[in-house]
């Protein structure tokens, strides 16, 4: 492994595992639908962040630099991830079982990437930071590929694991409603910030 590989995997691996829209999103589908129901949706979101970050690799990060392009895909991102979180809120009463045919889809999955601020600075931070001669920028999407799948899928199977303690509407409802109040206040702190 080469040494600038070291610290663009620890750089993948805290991204991937940090608490964020698809991370919590796809602990909720885990926790309705299962581990196995969720690995669509977990292929869709990783390959999506990793083409983005190849995307931005190749001149698209050029794009991004201007302010107003910042500032719309941040506020199409907010109005997106407020959007799911009303739609958690609105389900929070609805028992497990009728919940699972709700779900979270590989479309909607890889279309939260292009919406999600977090994704695509990322993405410019990789590029900046990571990009050498040793280090194309197809092998760091590659690897952000590699690193990020098991890094959501661990959010999958916690949500997966919880899936017995939620058969209690009261915890379910409480679940689906801290859930979303935190998707809001990441979506709208990454904005405001």
């Amino acid at each position: 492994m080469s040494q600038s590989l070291l610290p663009f995997i620890l750089f993948a691996l805290v991204s991937s595992i940090s608490p964020g829209p698809t991370n919590l999103l796809i602990l909720a589908h885990g926790a309705r639908a299962g581990l196995r129901a969720s690995l669509a949706p977990i292929v869709a979101a990783c390959g999506a962040a990793a083409a983005i970050v190849l995307m931005v690799g190749l001149g698209l990060g050029e794009l991004l630099r201007h302010p107003l392009a910042q500032q719309l895909m941040g506020w199409a991102g907010v109005l997106w991830l407020s959007w799911l979180a009303w739609k958690m809120l609105r389900s929070a009463g609805t028992p497990l079982q009728a919940a699972t045919a709700q779900g979270f889809s590989a479309l909607s999955a890889a279309a939260l990437q292009l919406v999600n601020p977090k994704v695509w600075l990322m993405a410019v931070a990789v590029v900046g930071v990571f990009t050498a001669p040793s280090l194309p920028v197809w092998q760091l999407a590659l690897v952000f590929l590699l690193v990020a799948l098991p890094c959501m899928t661990a959010w999958a199977l916690l949500g997966a694991g919880s899936a017995r303690w939620l058969q209690a509407p009261q915890r379910w409802r409480l679940f689906n409603q801290v859930l979303a109040v935190v998707l809001l206040v990441s979506a709208w702190a990454a904005v405001l910030a």
